[in-house]
């Protein structure tokens, strides 16, 4: 039979109360649903019983892991034209087992479908189409149970070892010679490597890094920042990561550029480190891995590290606040895959929880649409180097991270996700911010381009 793809698209049309917003291939060959653009290819009939288990976005995104869904054509243009499916929670239990429960037995999310013999009708028949039980495997790239508390320092180790930890050699395809994996800082006709460039001399401008100060960067990466700093700054810098494949290469880096004397790279847990005070420090997309109920002690504990009049730089990713925060569930799909433990939070939680640590909040700048020219510059690095990065990793992790930063990219034109660098100084107890008074010049900087 050849009939697979018109049945889904009638099946998908009832649930969803309106078209389909996309064509289908099945993987009988038939296709179905509006012609001329990106098209949704369900290469094996897995692909439904992984979404009938966990409906919506995790249970999409394993069957595109696994290969089970492709995309033939524009992948951001097929993300827009799906994002309800992708962004909206789906129900609370699997639609399969859903599908045969008596209405008022269902969960909250479900009752109401169910109440409508059409659409119960309609899962039936998705059910009967997605084939034998019981569902198949998660793909292995999915991140396993870690064990601890959450943002336990061993568990925290853990989940960034998932994230950072799947090879140098990959991100250098991705993200470039500068090996910075942060939101770069976009100008007219700029390159992805002198964005971030100008990214990284933005931030120690910010901090004011004079020679001879004492720098902290905080989730310190492959070392960008800090080289940065001692080379075009000549300070004293300490970099701190909880991932030992970020700091045997920003370790090599540091050799290679005769900076040994004043860079320090650490495999070390931000919470244990003692030998303040610093005259600065920096926090460039580490803050998303800290987890809300640690964030006050993670703003205290970087307080506490700086001396009077010190700044921090505290780059970080936020999300749009929920009219509940009570309702905020950290994405599954990232969970599962990305960011293992990550939390998102609203800028104005961030602000207020560096302001209840002591801060004096200064500056907040919003670099939003600079993310998503970042996210798709790194789409396009990923898809030239394609086949050497499933060499370097497998199929299956490579499909996480296009469909982890294509999906981002968007999030962040469509203002569901911003990125922004909040500036903060440890003003002296009834003393001057040392702030100069039109602090947004930042001065000129000695850096230029490499």
């Amino acid at each position: 039979m050849t009939d697979a793809a018109p049945r889904l698209a009638a099946v998908a049309e009832t649930l969803l109360g309106a078209p389909l917003p996309v064509r289908i291939r099945a993987w009988d060959g038939s296709e179905a649903g509006p012609p001329g653009g990106p098209v949704l290819v369900l290469a094996r009939r897995r692909a439904l019983r992984r979404v009938l288990w966990r409906p919506g976005e995790l249970g999409l995104a394993r069957a595109w892991v696994a290969g089970d869904l492709t995309v033939e054509g524009d992948l951001y243009g097929l993300l827009g034209l799906v994002s309800g499916l992708l962004w909206e929670r789906g129900p609370t239990a699997p639609a399969a087992a859903a599908a045969t429960a008596p209405a008022a037995a269902a969960p909250a999310g479900t009752a109401a479908l169910l109440r409508d013999p059409a659409r119960r009708a309609a899962l039936r028949e998705l059910a009967a189409l997605a084939g034998p039980w019981p569902p198949p495997a998660p793909p292995p790239e999915e991140a396993v149970r870690r064990g601890g508390s959450r943002h336990s320092r061993g568990r925290d180790r853990k989940a960034v070892s998932h994230h950072y930890d799947v090879g140098n050699d990959f991100y250098a395809y991705v993200l470039g010679p500068s090996m910075v994996y942060s939101c770069a800082y976009w100008s007219p006709g700029a390159t992805l490597e002198q964005a971030q460039h100008d990214k990284l001399d933005l931030v120690c401008r910010k901090l004011g890094l004079e020679p001879g100060m004492r720098v902290l960067d905080v989730g310190c990466g492959w070392g960008a920042l800090a080289l940065h700093a001692a080379r075009a700054y000549g300070v004293r810098v300490t970099g701190v990561t909880l991932s030992a494949e970020q700091a045997g290469y920003a370790r090599k880096r540091v050799a290679e550029e005769g900076l040994a004397d004043r860079v320090e790279i650490r495999v070390q847990d931000y919470r244990d480190v003692g030998d303040g005070p610093y005259d600065a420090i920096s926090s460039v997309g580490m803050a998303e891995h800290v987890g809300a109920a640690r964030y006050r002690d993670y703003a205290r504990g970087l307080y506490a590290l700086l001396r009077p009049g010190g700044r921090l730089l505290n780059h970080q990713i936020a999300r749009r606040p929920e009219p509940d925060e009570r309702a905020y569930r950290v994405d599954a799909f990232i969970d599962a895959y990305v960011f293992p433990d990550g939390e998102l939070s609203p800028l104005g939680t961030t602000v207020g929880e560096l302001e209840r640590a002591g801060f004096e909040v200064r500056d907040v700048e919003a670099l939003r649409e600079h993310y998503a020219l970042t996210l798709r510059a790194w789409v396009a690095r990923l898809e030239e180097h394609w086949e050497e990065a499933v060499a370097l990793t497998s199929p299956g992790r490579a499909r996480v991270w296009l469909l982890y930063m294509a999906a981002s990219a968007l999030g962040f034109e469509h203002n569901r996700l911003g990125v922004n660098q909040v500036l903060a100084v440890r003003s002296e107890d009834g003393g001057p911010s040392r702030m100069p008074l039109r602090a947004r010049t930042w001065g000129g900087g000695p850096a230029s381009p490499p």
